[in-house]
């Protein structure tokens, strides 16, 4: 299956860079909001065209500035392999570092490798490594496109952009608006700091409650990652 023409720009509308940046600037003229409000149903609408998955899908979160000698990004690769072997689709941000080691180890394992990919100043390319992949100009589109897929969500480490998506994630699971997914953290080691944060400052301070922190699976276990999502999924579809 090849990745849609014209490098994944929405067939539906031309792209105009910094139409975000406008959007969330400063108050506008309602005209000019709704003219906003159009664009953002078509690239919607473009998405929902654009991803043809028949088979269910992991979406796996984590930074796009480790490079492939790192081991995060080993782990990455691995992980994807073994969905891709337990007959998941893998779906990421479509971007380089973990994106793409997660969509390699796909392709590598015979499975479906997807990407969302966003607009930014300095040109995040999708990878070499993708089978469908559609590029986004709004953030909060894109992230929409990734757990709108998904039956189960990998984040690894990263910065500010995977917390952000983790985050959204474990807030839609935990006000119900989306079904209770598994989130597994995978790099333990990474992740001690904010789990303690979590424990301390969060639940200690009564804004989180004891049960939100069983949201999500801390393990730098493949094999512990992918039963939980196996576990999950396949019972889902029984």
């Amino acid at each position: 299956m090849s990745a849609p023409s014209l490098n994944g720009e929405p067939p539906l509308l031309e792209i105009v860079r910094g139409v975000e940046k406008r959007f969330l600037s400063s108050p506008r003229n309602r005209c000019h909001d709704l003219e906003s409000a159009t664009r953002y149903y078509l690239e919607f609408l473009h998405g929902f065209e654009s991803l043809p998955i028949d088979r269910p899908v992991v979406t796996v979160f984590g930074s796009a500035r480790f490079k492939p000698d790192n081991p995060y990004y080993a782990m990455a690769r691995t992980l994807g392999r073994r969905l891709a072997e337990e007959g998941f689709a893998v779906m990421t941000g479509g971007g380089p570092g973990i994106m793409e080691a997660a969509n390699r180890g796909a392709k590598e394992g015979g499975g479906l490798s997807v990407g969302a990919n966003i607009h930014l100043p300095h040109e995040q390319a999708p990878n070499p490594y993708l089978d469908i992949y559609v590029t986004f100009e709004h953030f909060f589109v894109r992230k929409v496109m990734l757990v709108k897929y998904s039956c189960a969500f990998v984040v690894m480490p990263g910065g500010f952009g995977t917390l952000d998506e983790v985050f959204e994630t474990l807030t839609l699971i935990q006000t119900g608006k989306i079904e209770n997914f598994p989130v597994v953290a995978m790099g333990a080691a990474f992740w001690e700091p904010l789990n303690e944060f979590m424990r301390k400052s969060m639940m200690g301070n009564g804004t989180i409650n004891p049960a939100d922190i069983s949201l999500y699976r801390p393990t730098d276990s493949i094999e512990e990652a992918v039963g939980i999502i196996v576990e999950h999924c396949c019972g889902q579809r029984q």
